[in-house]
């Protein structure tokens, strides 16, 4: 197959490029480099299946050739990113979503968008199945990137049903592994480089928020999986193992063997205004249409990113 991914020098879309390679693929890479970096992708250079394309994907998108399948990964899916950038993020979510699956159209190619856990907002429903309509605040600082997603969503199943594009819908759920930016503004790479540096590891307020957290080899088989499918609607991808902030914090400091202590901060801004309370996936869909669970344990994903973070620091 030959297949474009959008935002493809990120940390989820270089792995996804890497793996689609390992297997045969022809791989176009596109990305305006924004959050994105070509160091995730530098040891692609010279690869006879792989292509690099700098573009922003809110401009009209023109990729020369047959296309098989467009990932359209391109986003600002980082607090700092989106809170920092507010229009920007809109405009990928909605305009980039729009021209990606305009090319996907022309091109007869199918259409898999990854779209995030955050349609669900600070759920009242735990765990969240993909029948559940979510409760977000359109108008409050993470509207920004939640609305977009859900635009997202709305534009791709249109696309589906008025034009026939063969679409696919990843809910992405918590992701880490190594390509993770440093100063990404998530809990992971927080916590690792603070345990790294022997800084305190900050935890909001009293640690009590959970979140579950799925290594990047997982949901990148998830993906490609879902690609493959016949499946329309949307399907999440992500590890259904839930755990608090404060236990996953005692969880960095066991595998790092950091000395460093916790900190209780209590932030009254952005960062935290709308932050769910809880966050884990029901994948019973995806256990039943792919075949797919997480396999790679907490210990050893975050054993991974930590040797990968470490040598990046130079520690």
């Amino acid at each position: 197959m030959r297949i474009l991914i959008t935002g493809g020098a990120g940390f989820i879309g270089s792995h996804l490029g890497d793996y689609l390679l390992e297997r045969g693929h022809e791989v176009i890479a596109m990305d305006n480099l924004s959050t994105g970096s070509t160091d995730n992708i530098a040891h692609l250079v010279g690869h006879d299946s792989f292509r690099f394309i700098k573009h922003n994907v809110t401009d009209f998108i023109y990729v020369e050739g047959p296309l098989d399948a467009v990932l359209h990964l391109a986003s600002l899916p980082s607090p700092v990113d989106y809170l920092n950038y507010p229009i920007q993020t809109l405009k990928v979510g909605a305009l980039g979503t729009h021209k990606a699956l305009g090319l996907a159209k022309a091109k007869g190619a199918r259409f898999l968008l990854a779209s995030t856990s955050e349609v669900y907002g600070d759920p009242l429903e735990h765990p969240q199945s993909e029948d559940y309509w979510g409760n977000v605040n359109p108008v409050g600082p993470r509207g920004v990137y939640d609305e977009s997603k859900r635009f997202a969503e709305a534009l791709a199943m249109a696309y589906h049903r008025y034009h026939g594009v063969e679409t696919r819908i990843a809910r992405i759920f918590n992701t880490y592994g190594p390509r993770m930016r440093l100063d990404d503004g998530r809990v992971v790479p927080n916590f690792i480089r603070q345990a790294l540096t022997g800084e305190p590891l900050t935890v909001y307020d009293e640690g009590t928020r959970t979140r579950s957290f799925c290594y990047v080899s997982d949901l990148v088989e998830g993906m490609v999986r879902l690609l493959m499918s016949g499946e329309a609607t949307p399907v999440n991808l992500g590890n259904p193992q839930e755990m608090t902030i404060l236990e996953f914090a005692h969880k960095v400091r066991d595998v790092t063997g950091s000395a460093s202590e916790i900190l209780f901060v209590h932030p009254r801004d952005e960062r935290t205004k709308d932050d769910p309370m809880v966050r884990q996936p029901d994948i019973t869909k995806a256990r039943r249409v792919l075949g797919w669970e997480p396999e790679v344990s907490l210990e050893e994903g975050l054993i991974k990113t930590f040797e990968w973070f470490r040598k990046r620091l130079g520690k």
